[in-house]
């Protein structure tokens, strides 16, 4: 498995292009924005997009996934059916996040432990909300590799003074996957920031506050 961080929107959010070695068959994970900065990236590569993935339903996640889904004639899977609320509430967001308008419809809702394979790449989904109700993280069991939105980040957890949000709905979203991986030396790829691991966020995030045994 190979990646590409394309950083996109005033909220530097961490678009992911990533690909299968073997096949070249490829996917964009939360394409937020600037999808022409996209489209110029993925011409410098021989890959075969096959699909877009969606974390969560925020305005700087979604904000080029229709276009580009439209533009390269692939499908768009995610987030977890909860997040129907803000995709209810795009106008809301403009304001909250004072982003552009996007038009995000047609996507494919997934579920807790659904499996999404990308050539021989294959990711686990699995729902955990607290920043928002329908958020998803992607696991890759093979290259140890969790593709987590906005849950997690480098010393600092998802925001949770948004509607629909909450600490420690997102406490526990956290919780329940370091008991379900359990694994220390697992890479996390986040919606902002430089990447991490699950074992620097367990000794170093003030936020989680979790004991691992």
């Amino acid at each position: 498995m190979e990646y590409k961080i394309i950083s996109v929107t005033n909220f530097f959010q961490n678009c992911y292009l990533i690909w299968c070695k073997k096949t070249f068959n490829a996917a964009l994970i939360d394409p937020g924005g600037e999808y022409k900065k996209i489209l110029n990236l993925l011409k410098k590569y021989k890959l075969k997009i096959k699909k877009i993935l969606i974390t969560h339903c925020h305005l700087d996640h979604i904000g080029s996934a229709y276009t580009l889904s439209k533009i390269l004639n692939v499908p768009i899977l995610g987030p977890h059916r909860y997040d129907i609320f803000w995709l209810k509430n795009i106008e809301l967001q403009n304001k909250l996040f004072n982003l552009p308008y996007c038009v995000f419809k047609d996507n494919i809702w997934l579920k807790n432990k659904q499996n999404i394979s990308i050539g021989k790449i294959n990711f686990k989904v699995y729902h955990c909300p607290g920043h928002t109700p329908g958020h998803i993280i992607f696991f890759n069991k093979s290259n140890r590799i969790i593709i987590s939105g906005d849950i997690i980040f480098k010393n600092n957890i998802g925001r949770t003074d948004l509607p629909k949000s909450n600490f420690y709905v997102l406490k526990n979203s956290i919780k329940k996957i370091i008991s379900l991986l359990k694994s220390k030396d697992i890479i996390i790829l986040p919606g902002h920031g430089e990447k991490t691991t699950l074992y620097k966020e367990i000794k170093n995030n003030i936020y989680l506050k979790l004991k691992y045994e």
